[in-house]
């Protein structure tokens, strides 16, 4: 199937391709070499990055012989080669054995404070699956969400990024140990620069401390990432 499939046409789903690579090795190399820095086609790029996404998502065991280049993604200068990375650890952590991701954690958590402000806002958002994969971790990873205030981003990128630590927060906030520098650290982005931070704080504060910073908030349960 490798030798006919085309992965620079989009005329097989990135799912349906996920699947034949389940069994076969030489699709599966194509796509893991499709989402390296060195990838110069973007249809190439897109194609192999939803099929491994898929793939982490659906059958995360397939790729954890792979897991040391995903980890090797994670340093290279490629923004979009990080940002699958990102994804594909996160998902791989909660099958990964023991000791795995906390090896990688400073490598992991330093792209909080990437020079690509697409890279620091994902390794934020799946920082929540990482700490309910690693509950061990949990005050490690909150700590290093709370300190985002030390990132280098200029002040109205940086208010960007928060937005996706709010959402990574209240994916595991019924089990944090920190909630009330949780609760200060979200009710501080009540009044920031972003728009959609603004919402995502006065919802999460709405669910998880009753009111938002003015009040009840109309907003409702959190909104999904956009």
């Amino acid at each position: 199937m490798a030798e006919t499939l085309d992965l620079t046409r989009r005329t097989v789903a990135p799912d349906r391709i996920a699947e034949l690579a389940l069994d076969d090795e030489g699709l599966l190399r194509e796509l893991l070499e499709g989402i390296s820095p060195d990838t110069k086609k973007a249809s190439l790029r897109e194609q192999s990055s939803k099929a491994i996404l898929f793939m982490a998502e659906t059958w995360p065991e397939a790729l954890l012989p792979h897991w040391a280049y995903f980890v090797d993604l994670l340093r290279c200068d490629n923004g979009f080669s990080k940002y699958v990375a990102l994804y594909v650890v996160a998902d791989l952590t909660p099958v990964a054995e023991p000791g795995l991701f906390e090896k990688a954690f400073d490598v992991y958590f330093g792209l909080l404070d990437d020079k690509s402000v697409m890279v620091a806002s994902h390794a934020a958002r799946n920082a929540g699956k990482l700490a309910k994969a690693r509950p061990a971790l949990e005050g490690k990873i909150t700590r290093r969400l709370l300190a985002l205030g030390k990132a280098h981003h200029e002040g109205s990128r940086q208010d960007l990024v928060r937005g996706y630590v709010i959402e990574a927060l209240d994916d595991y906030m019924e089990q944090a140990r920190d909630k009330a520098g949780i609760l200060a650290f979200v009710k501080q982005q009540v009044d920031c620069a972003s728009p959609k931070t603004r919402k995502l704080a006065k919802a999460f504060l709405q669910k998880w401390a009753g009111n938002g910073e003015d009040g009840p908030s109309k907003s409702g349960p959190l909104p999904d990432r956009l």
